[in-house]
């Protein structure tokens, strides 16, 4: 399939960060804000699980955190790289696909308040990779910061060149 043809046949929607992505689960129960670290400014869902599809070329996740951890699946595709910045400055990245003799494993976890990122390893129009991402406690915009270029790269300037290529 086309990247265009499971864009379609799984309603995917653009992302703020970049990529596809449309929510397929969303748990009925909540954990009540009571009970919950003060990062966190309301109850959440036990737990939320998205489709994600990201592109070859300009079309990366950008850097972002969460308030939570997220576990991410490939699916289908080219290899994942995961850019993480850890809240010490300290970088490293995880390749998610099924290239195992190169490190990639099927399953990553981003730890909670870590910024990351994340390209498609791959040449030309057509290489994407499907994945599937899981938060908890479940995802909520209020837990989401999108990189501000300037900023993250004051915060590390050693990983300036790398917040630059995957900031917008």
């Amino acid at each position: 399939m086309t990247k265009e043809e499971i864009i379609k046949q799984l309603d995917l929607q653009a992302h703020p960060e970049g990529g596809y992505f449309r929510e397929v689960y969303r748990s009925s129960g909540e954990i009540p804000k009571s009970v919950l670290e003060k990062r966190f400014s309301g109850s959440r869902n036990y737990g939320t699980s998205i489709y994600f599809l990201l592109t070859s070329g300009n079309n990366f996740s950008a850097f972002h955190k969460i308030n939570q951890d997220e576990l991410w699946y490939y699916h289908y595709g080219a290899t994942v790289r995961i850019h993480i910045i850890s809240p010490e400055g300290e970088y490293s990245n995880l390749l998610l696909g099924l290239d195992f003799k190169n490190g990639a494993l099927p399953q990553a976890l981003v730890s909670a308040e870590h910024w990351f990122a994340a390209e498609v390893i791959g040449e030309g129009d057509q290489a994407y990779s499907l994945v599937g991402c899981a938060v908890t406690p479940g995802f909520d915009f209020d837990d989401f910061v999108l990189a501000d270029r300037f900023q993250l790269s004051n915060m590390f300037p050693k990983h300036k060149e790398l917040i630059e290529r995957f900031t917008r």
